[in-house]
């Protein structure tokens, strides 16, 4: 019953950090990625002692690409960022960076490995990104649906279509903060939002509503079995019933998310980052949010 006691204050704090997402969005944008704005990604290994980042930089502008971005990955790797080329280009950049360019000497005996590489023109990238925010959108529309169909049977307290809405609230709360955590590191960092962002948000808007729906859940048999003498002290059961398998959960996947940033491939560390931030603020959401929103939104209809 704390948290329901104390409602007022966890749903001020998810507004302060609702808030400070919104406002670090406004102020500094998402970097797009080139999977939503177009360009190309070459990502390689050297086999042997990799060159200084300076000089591969200055053999792949010699091929007149135009702007280049060229950062080193781990001790051997290195990234080349360049708008987008097809396979004659990436050749070019691949003898470039060997040294076996015809219009240099060599600066390396090293060979490389391809790690990856993919070229996207600016259309594809806007196609990608109009999908990918349609399909956040149509998440939403069906978890409203879903829930107000699940929850049907107990609405004599609380209509059933309020539990669908409060949980979008519950998941705009998630992404918000995450998209705000992903502008900060975008404008002071190298956060770029590509693709695995976005599917970063899909994951943690699944994982909220299924931390969300499983209190939820609890609510409604504690509701049929007239647990509570009302509908704040059945929510307050509920809560207490399912707490500690919320954060267990939560905690065994953002555990995993650290080592997977720490420990984990260069080309997964902004996804197992934001991963992480969302599920933690997905499990705040669920029990901090949601639920006192349910609460209070019950309490206000009765005025």
């Amino acid at each position: 019953m704390f948290i329901i006691k104390h409602r007022k204050f966890f749903v001020s704090l998810s507004a302060i950090f609702v808030a400070t997402g919104l406002v670090l969005v406004w102020m500094y944008g998402l970097n797009p990625g080139t999977d939503f704005k177009g360009g190309a990604i070459y990502e390689v290994e050297y086999t042997g002692v990799r060159p200084s980042i300076d000089i591969v930089r200055s053999e792949v502008d010699k091929l007149g690409l135009g702007s280049v971005a060229v950062t080193p990955v781990g001790e051997k790797g290195i990234l080349i960022k360049t708008k987008p080329i097809g396979q004659v280009e990436k050749q070019a950049i691949g003898l470039a960076i060997t040294g076996q360019s015809s219009t240099t000497e060599a600066t390396t005996t090293s060979s490389v490995i391809e790690k990856r590489f993919s070229s996207i023109g600016p259309a594809v990238g806007q196609e990608l990104f109009k999908k990918g925010i349609l399909a956040i959108a149509l998440v939403m529309i069906v978890i409203i649906l879903f829930i107000a169909l699940a929850f049907s049977k107990v609405s004599y307290m609380v209509s059933s279509w309020k539990y669908g809405v409060v949980t979008i609230v519950a998941l705009f709360h998630d992404i918000i903060i995450a998209s705000g955590v992903a502008a900060y590191l975008g404008h002071f960092g190298t956060f770029e939002a590509d693709a695995l962002f976005l599917t970063a948000l899909l994951t943690i808007m699944a994982l909220s509503v299924n931390d969300t729906i499983v209190i939820f859940d609890r609510i409604r048999e504690n509701l049929k079995s007239r647990s509570g003498r009302d509908f704040e002290e059945t929510v307050g059961i509920s809560m207490n019933q399912s707490f500690v398998r919320s954060i267990n959960t939560s905690l065994t996947v953002i555990l995993t998310l650290i080592a997977l940033y720490l420990f984990g491939a260069e080309s997964t560390k902004n996804f197992a980052l934001i991963m992480a931030i969302g599920m933690f603020f997905g499990t705040y959401s669920s029990i901090f949010l949601a639920s006192p929103l349910l609460v209070m939104w019950e309490k206000a209809s009765k005025k």
